[in-house]
């Protein structure tokens, strides 16, 4: 199973569109996992054409998004449980904010985004996998997206581009 990750895709915000790098990705996975930030609820509708598509909403997007949405949510695929949320809040860091939304849960990886800086490990044998942006690379040399293949294990990886056209 293959499994796009986006996350703070800030549109129209950021980009007036989703870039065609992910248009072109989301025909060739299982399924498209977006951990916040889109925005508006257009780019939820847009992604839900493209493919089979979970989420959870971030701090800034619209209350349609928010109605839509939870703020966390854990996905079972190929028997291994993903727990997804934005990371956003008061105090520590964007990583144990969301370590923490899953402290009860007995998940395999959490996803996750906020920072908008790409990160790829292994804490306490959960892997914790935030893709970057799609469209706001902030101070990250290229914008990113993630892939996770699950087979009997998971394997997680960032892409990386230089152009959001």
């Amino acid at each position: 199973m293959k499994i796009l990750v986006l996350g703070d895709t800030h549109i129209p915000k950021r980009a007036k569109k989703l870039p065609s790098i992910i248009k072109t990705v989301c025909k060739e996975v299982d399924r498209i996992i977006h951990v916040g930030d889109w925005q508006t609820i257009e780019v939820y509708e847009e992604l839900s054409k493209l493919g089979t598509l979970d989420g959870v909403f971030g701090n800034v997007d619209s209350q349609d998004l928010m109605e839509v949405l939870p703020e966390n949510k854990i996905v079972t695929l190929n028997g291994k449980k993903i727990g997804i949320v934005h990371g956003h809040g008061k105090s520590q860091t964007t990583e144990k904010r969301a370590i923490a939304a899953f402290k009860d849960h007995n998940v395999d990886c959490i996803l996750f985004g906020h920072s908008h800086i790409p990160l790829n490990k292994v804490v306490n044998g959960i892997l914790l996998f935030n893709p970057g942006s799609a469209t706001d690379k902030r101070r990250q040399g290229s914008y990113s997206y993630g892939m996770l293949t699950i087979t009997h294990e998971i394997h997680a990886e960032h892409k990386f581009y230089s152009v959001k056209e």
